[in-house]
């Protein structure tokens, strides 16, 4: 398979994030970085009793990042998942609205770890990274009623753990305690200090302050 690609710089590897995710995509855009979205072929495999959360969250992101890198000859590869877990259980995207009604009620009043997996692939230089990022989260004690209405205004099925804690979130969610981003599903913070690892930055990613038409 061949991928065109842009580049930022001369000197610099291309970005690429091996993901479909509009809200990762979003979260870099919104900062004005240039970077490539090329989906990963990677199926993630379903969570198995005794498997550590973190350990499996690094696996997926991990192969999202060498499925697109594969193909590469060049670019730094970003791949992420993201999961919620309560009480030991590993809570990914419902396959129902059934089970989304079901994830929130588990939830509900409740404390949970959201955990990320983050991987970055230097496809020229044959070099990787894996790291995890763990955020606290605690809902609110939520009637029926709001349980209802809110996975009446999201589609919970493309999001770990049925909710997401940007806009409505914010009704249903009391109190974090870590990253933020990280339970929006991107921890930036925690890729940008991998990246400052091989003397990158997500800031040389950035357009300029004075440019004016974004990609």
């Amino acid at each position: 398979m061949s991928i065109a690609l842009k580049a930022v710089t001369m000197n610099m590897q291309n970005l690429i994030l091996a993901s479909a995710s509009p809200r990762r995509s979003a979260m870099l855009r919104d900062m004005d970085i240039v970077f490539n979205t090329v989906p990963s072929s990677f199926v993630e495999p379903p969570h198995t009793d005794g498997q550590s959360p973190r350990c499996y969250v690094k696996a997926n992101a991990r192969g999202k990042a060498l499925a697109v890198a594969t193909d590469l000859s060049e670019g730094i590869v970003v791949g992420a998942d993201t999961v919620v877990v309560h009480c030991g259980r590993v809570l990914g995207k419902p396959s129902s609205m059934d089970e989304a009604h079901r994830f929130l009620h588990m939830l509900n009043g409740r404390k949970h770890d959201v955990i990320s997996g983050v991987c970055l692939k230097d496809a020229k230089n044959n070099r990787m990274l894996v790291d995890a990022e763990k955020t606290s989260v605690t809902f609110r004690h939520l009637s029926t009623h709001e349980i209802k209405s809110y996975l009446q205004r999201i589609n919970p099925l493309d999001k770990a753990g049925a909710y997401a804690i940007q806009a409505y979130g914010s009704l249903i969610v009391e109190r974090i305690t870590g990253c933020y981003y990280n339970v929006v599903g991107f921890p930036l913070a925690r890729i940008e200090k991998m990246l400052m690892q091989w003397d990158y930055s997500l800031f040389d990613y950035m357009r300029s302050p004075t440019e004016k038409n974004p990609d």
